[in-house]
């Protein structure tokens, strides 16, 4: 169990979107229906953690008697600097949330809270729950201790047991408005106008993917593989020798390779779009100017066939084979 480390303001006012969300815990708030468990779904990075942490905030702030939190009380700045000690953070060992940390957080719940009118207990992406620790879970969501809450966050595509969902109740969370993303990530990183909105848009809607994307500067790597499958030609000394090095690089990214595919994989697509004069809908901005030399080198049915040769990789990868391996087929598959 850990403390969340972000240092965000503790407003719902400043969450972008949501705004079902809002309306649904303000109305439980106000008619005094507050659920015992409730589970925020949706899409990676919108706003759970940050929206389960405000709410506890609201729950809990010893001046504002409302929904929004004061931000200012000592319980509204312990949950912001993360070092409140009824706010208890579940978060996945590794690829799952194990049962261990269930049988850990049984034990903490036990006890009474040390000073919170509601201590709220936040299990993150529970859809790697094992079933094992689900099943250890069932009897706490379903009979929680006195002055508990537990807040439950999950993918949206993430599979979660029956037995789960029907002790929980569910808030939908959404993707966030492509232009309001690009406009926090050209805030915060200073980067360009077609940079945040190819960022915004390759996230789909969720800002901690934008930002996945920017940290790790898979678009800087997605940039060079491009801009070498079109100066290069094929079975050439270059040619093998810049694209094993691509392909090195590529596999260092290790967990966010898959990240690097599906950036190729909306290129791709976006040269079909302006192939067939659809290019209001492509995403890739910042690489729009490379289009009219991409169609040139390849017609519709060599970009089919590198989307292909780009499924096949994404398969072979989930089988654990080599992954620089993996890359230097793909890459000069895709040459």
């Amino acid at each position: 169990m850990k403390q969340p480390q972000e240092n965000m303001p503790l407003c719902f006012a400043g969450i972008i979107g949501q705004d079902k969300a809002k309306k649904l815990l303000h109305r439980a708030v106000e008619q005094n229906r507050l659920g015992h468990a409730f589970l925020f779904k949706g899409p990676m990075g919108v706003g759970k953690k940050t929206f389960a942490r405000t709410f506890a905030a609201a729950l809990n702030c010893q001046k504002t008697e409302g929904y929004e939190p004061c931000g200012l009380c000592p319980s509204c700045r312990r949950l912001r600097s993360g070092s409140h000690p009824d706010f208890i953070v579940i978060e996945p060992e590794g690829a799952a949330i194990k049962i261990n940390q269930v049988r850990e957080l049984k034990k903490t719940l036990a006890f009474p809270p040390f000073e919170a009118k509601i201590r709220v207990a936040l299990l993150c992406e529970i859809h790697t729950m094992r079933r094992e620790a689900a099943n250890s879970l069932l009897k706490t969501l379903e009979e929680p201790p006195g002055q508990t809450m537990l807040i439950l966050t999950a993918d949206e595509a993430g599979v979660i047991l029956p037995t789960i969902l029907s002790r929980c109740q569910t808030v939908p969370f959404f993707p966030l408005p492509q232009k309001e993303v690009a406009k926090i990530l050209a805030q915060e990183a200073g980067i360009a106008p077609e940079g945040a909105a190819t960022l915004a848009a390759m996230a789909e809607g969720s800002l901690g993917r934008a930002r996945l994307l920017l940290a790790k500067d898979l678009l800087g790597l997605r940039r060079e593989i491009i801009d070498n499958l079109l100066r290069l030609e094929p079975d050439t000394p270059a040619a093998v020798q810049t694209l094993a090095e691509l392909a090195e690089s590529a596999a260092r990214l290790k967990e966010d390779l898959s990240e690097l595919l599906e950036l190729l994989t909306t290129w791709l697509h976006d040269l079909l779009l302006f192939g067939h004069g659809a290019s209001g809908s492509i995403i890739n901005h910042d690489l729009s100017p490379t289009f009219p030399a991409a169609c040139r080198r390849w017609s519709g049915g060599q970009l089919s066939e590198r989307l292909r040769l780009l499924d096949t990789a994404r398969k072979q990868l989930a089988r654990n084979c080599n992954p620089t391996a993996v890359c230097e087929v793909l890459f000069f598959g895709l040459l």
